[in-house]
């Protein structure tokens, strides 16, 4: 059975619905409304932490690379004090096999000296003085060592020990056989010397 309505209560229902329907699509408005917000706020936060993995990554990418450049610097500093102790060490196997010439050319020098030939030691001691200063220009030196300096174990090589022949001279160096040379910061041969007991 149909309920027939008067004309206005026709009006009436239709507002009453029409209000209905405004407060449904109200409410489906601030839903979809919220829907967005939290879309808006989840996406915000999607951004955010995106953000921060991307510093995250780039502080450890920076840490990284500044690491390597210090590696790096480091690396070069070390080659180049290397390749500078190379070149002042490296005719050390030249300069070693020469110190015995000297030595050899110390003592003609003295057995001329006592032939009492000016000319022939002359000659000699000039050949001498060119070879030490030709290797001098090339680093080596020669260790100044004296009798009655204090003995360094560090510096020196003791070959014997003898009484010695005061008390000053006790725990002292009395002779030096052998001179000891340097080349650069490095010794390449020690000087052999008598030591008083």
């Amino acid at each position: 059975m149909a309920v027939l309505l008067l004309p206005s209560e026709k009006i009436e229902r239709n507002a009453i619905m029409s209000k209905n329907d405004k407060f449904k699509e109200n409410h489906e408005q601030e839903g979809f409304e919220n829907v967005e917000i939290n879309e808006q706020e989840i996406a915000e936060e999607n951004v955010t932490d995106a953000l921060s993995e991307l510093q995250n990554e780039f502080e450890r990418e920076k840490d990284r690379y500044l690491r390597l450049f210090a590696e790096f610097e480091n690396y070069k500093k070390r080659t180049s004090r290397e390749r500078i102790e190379m070149f002042k060490t490296a005719g050390e196997d030249v300069m070693v096999s020469m110190l015995p010439i000297l030595d050899d050319f110390e003592r003609a020098l003295k057995e001329i000296e006592k032939i009492e030939d000016d000319n022939h030691f002359k000659g000699v001691e000039l050949i001498n003085n060119k070879l030490r200063e030709t290797l001098k220009t090339k680093g080596l030196q020669l260790m100044v060592v004296k009798p009655g300096d204090t003995f360094d174990a560090d510096s020196h090589e003791a070959i014997t020990q003898i009484p010695a022949p005061n008390a000053k001279l006790k725990g002292k160096i009395i002779d030096v056989v052998e001179k000891g040379y340097t080349l650069g910061d490095k010794i390449i041969r020690y000087p052999k010397v008598v030591i008083g007991q």
